[in-house]
């Protein structure tokens, strides 16, 4: 892919859809079922893709020479659970002016 925002932006949607499917649904199984298992992989998956989201990140502000802050603020919105859907429209922004270079 030769634009890593665009990598960055899909990653950051599938890591977000891990984390609220952890949270909503991996969590009550193992307190409400009794299914700890739910969590182990469901926490596993997200994990992963958390780490690759941190990668992407990284990758995308040396390639695309984004200021400090602009990493930060899409750093702590894949914290919130909702913050990566909240984010990606500005991450869309993004995308668009690396096009443009």
């Amino acid at each position: 892919m030769k634009n890593p925002v665009s990598f960055l932006r899909i990653i950051s949607l599938t890591e977000g859809v891990s984390f609220l499917l952890l949270l909503g649904v991996a969590m009550p199984l193992k307190y409400f079922a009794g299914l700890p298992m739910a969590v182990k992989l469901a926490g596993w998956i997200h994990g992963v893709l958390f780490i690759v989201f941190g990668l992407a990140l990284l990758q995308t502000m040396i390639v695309a020479r984004w200021p400090m802050l602009r990493g930060a603020a899409v750093f702590v919105a894949a914290l919130l659970p909702f913050g990566p859907f909240v984010m990606d429209r500005r991450i869309r922004a993004y995308e668009a002016e690396f096009c443009q270079r």
